[in-house]
């Protein structure tokens, strides 16, 4: 298993809670509050853009 170093839980409300992690190789972690042991797993660069997209409102239609 990855030496993952998580953030602080992100929350919108009590129970949508998420939590993003990086390693030393550059890669990034993306998983549910209280399951960081099923994460999803891509580059730095790859969720640094997912981010941002979702800022910018280029996903709200899918919620």
């Amino acid at each position: 298993m990855a030496d993952i170093t998580w953030e602080a839980p992100f929350c919108q409300d009590a129970s949508n809670c998420f939590r993003i992690g990086t390693d030393a190789e550059g890669n990034a972690y993306i998983a549910v509050a209280g399951q960081e042991d099923r994460y999803l797993t891509d580059s730095r660069e790859a969720l640094r853009a997912l981010i941002t997209d979702i800022k910018s409102g280029k996903a709200d239609h899918l919620l």
